[in-house]
């Protein structure tokens, strides 16, 4: 999905919301199919707290094998909807949105758990609170839950780079 050239998409345009369709995601992250794992954002305090939906759905290519007979989504990429989801919270506390110049790294997870499967037709529920910023590094608390349950929770650490060209 390649979004609209024409439509401007900086923060300037994006107006302070406490929620967000596809289209403020995809200015915010530079994930694209298959590989973005946030639908919208319910609930959005820059500098606080995020509240974000993945619609866990059949279609998706690694449940052709993880698990034919039982899909189940793996719990790797449920860390990554986190992260995706702590990545958003961070630009929108900073003011920006993802680009061509910059990358937003994974530095580190601690305690991850994973508590209940997570199959097609579930909606996980994604929040993310910021615990600290140091040095450039950002720590995030991630909880993912399905029905009020906890199916997945970490301590997340990511950091934004710049890139050479």
């Amino acid at each position: 999905m390649n979004v609209d050239p024409t439509v401007d998409l900086t923060p300037a345009a994006i107006p302070e919301i406490s929620s967000m369709d596809i289209r403020a995601i995809l200015a915010h992250l530079p994930h694209r199919y298959p590989f973005l794992l946030v639908d919208r954002v319910l609930e959005l305090d820059p500098g606080n707290r995020i509240l974000a939906l993945k619609n866990v759905t059949i279609n998706e290519p690694h449940f052709t094998g993880h698990f034919p007979h039982v899909p189940v989504m793996p719990g790797v990429l449920m860390i990554e909807a986190l992260a995706q989801a702590a990545g958003i919270l961070s630009f929108r506390t900073m003011g920006k949105v993802s680009d061509a110049s910059s990358v937003y790294y994974f530095v580190g997870i601690d305690g991850a758990r994973f508590k209940r499967p997570v199959g097609p037709g579930d909606q996980l529920l994604l929040e993310v609170t910021i615990e600290r910023r140091s040095r450039g590094i950002w720590k995030y608390r991630g909880t993912a839950t399905v029905d009020g349950q906890v199916a997945c929770e970490a301590e997340l650490m990511c950091t934004l780079r710049q890139i050479d060209a």
